[in-house]
């Protein structure tokens, strides 16, 4: 979920606005259902409204969007507006929506259930016919030369403190991506695309792809930045690539290499990026293969996944022959949702969670807290 601060920085993003400004008064009609899924504090309902929209459905699962409510009714909106504090999964809608607008992503597209959200509304809610914002995102990358970054992330575990040794961290940040705010100067070769989704036939939650960079100019490059643009509709967009404005919300993410590698003009950079979903994040692959002359290849095989020593347990819980048991945690939220099928209210569940646990719950606003964060989250 999003705090108020974020939203409001991406009420900010200019370019994002104006882009959804410019599509909404192409394609919005004064017969269109709009569909607003992920609608935040909702100004991407108010400006369908704006353009003319009949009806507008704001869907966000974060209390925030109850703001919509009174901003409707401050510019004259209220009786255009649905707003359902629901994930887009769990509604059924009086009409279908001849136009779906979301923002699901984190700083690249592949991000949490995205993509499958997408997907269940395009089947269950998008009238025939009907348009998808964004319709199509983007994905380039470029080699990088980010000497200060590279330092940066490295610096605590080279820095010995009280004369320790701590560079076996080393190779876990080795496998770390993160944000990052890229300038257009700190590219050492052309960006190139690795893939394209188009939103209104994306059936696969995985993203793979590959490119191959000719080198522009000599440089120390640390790995390489990948962003996207979005296409709204035809003509209509925005990038945060590289060098895009400072308010932009997006910024780029740094896929960095073990070590620094010196490349010279006309060197060969070949990279194969993936991301693939497991459970509710995706784990990212890069492998880079970096050709500097003939028959000399420098070869990086890096993962998310390899990002942080797994526990001996955590192996062990994964294996597909581990049985296992209910922690005393599980037993608890076990109790509450046989309570909640039993149709027993919070303040029952709350009491026989007190009365059969009085060790881990010594008041009752404790149990009534636990109680009531799974009605919230697993509640109808």
């Amino acid at each position: 979920m999003f705090s108020l601060a974020e939203l409001g920085r991406m009420i900010t993003d200019r370019a994002r606005l104006e882009a959804h400004v410019a599509a909404f008064q192409r394609v919005v009609t004064p017969e269109s259902v709009v569909l607003d899924i992920g609608a935040g504090t909702g100004i991407m309902s108010l400006l369908a409204c704006k353009a003319g929209a009949r009806r507008v459905y704001a869907l966000e699962p974060s209390g925030t969007v109850q703001i919509l409510l009174a901003a409707a009714r401050d510019n004259g909106l209220a009786d255009r507006v649905v707003v359902l504090q629901q994930r887009s999964t769990e509604v059924t809608l009086p009409e279908r929506a001849d136009i779906i607008v979301s923002d699901l992503r984190g700083v690249l597209p592949p991000h949490g259930a995205h993509f499958a959200d997408l997907a269940d509304a395009r089947r269950r809610l998008l009238a025939p016919g009907g348009r998808l914002l964004p319709m199509r995102d983007t994905l380039w990358l470029a080699v990088l030369s980010a000497p200060e970054e590279f330092a940066r992330r490295q610096a605590a575990w080279r820095s010995e403190p009280q004369g320790l040794d701590l560079r076996s961290a080393l190779p876990f940040v080795a496998n770390e991506v993160e944000k990052c705010r890229a300038r257009a100067d700190q590219l050492l070769g052309a960006p190139i695309r690795w893939a394209s989704l188009e939103y209104l036939t994306l059936a696969d939650a995985a993203v793979r792809g590959s490119a191959a960079s000719t080198i522009a100019r000599d440089g120390m490059a640390h790995g390489v930045v990948v962003w996207f643009d979005t296409e709204l509709v035809e003509g209509i967009g925005y990038s945060n690539g590289p060098g895009a404005a400072a308010d932009s919300i997006y910024g780029q993410i740094f896929f960095p290499w073990p070590e620094a590698v010196a490349l010279r003009t006309g060197d060969r950079v070949s990279v194969e990026v993936r991301a693939d979903p497991i459970g509710s994040d995706y784990i990212w692959t890069w492998a880079t293969d970096i050709q500097s002359g003939p028959g000399a290849v420098t070869r990086f095989r890096q993962s998310t996944f390899n990002s942080s020593p797994p526990s001996p347990a955590s192996v062990r819980n994964r294996a597909t022959s581990f049985v296992p048991a209910l922690s005393a945690a599980g037993q608890e939220a076990l109790e509450i949702l046989e309570g909640m099928r039993s149709g027993r209210t919070i303040g029952e569940l709350a009491r026989q969670l007190q009365a059969q646990h009085p060790d881990r719950f010594p008041s009752l606003d404790q149990a009534h807290g636990l109680a009531a964060a799974l009605a919230q989250r697993y509640g109808a």
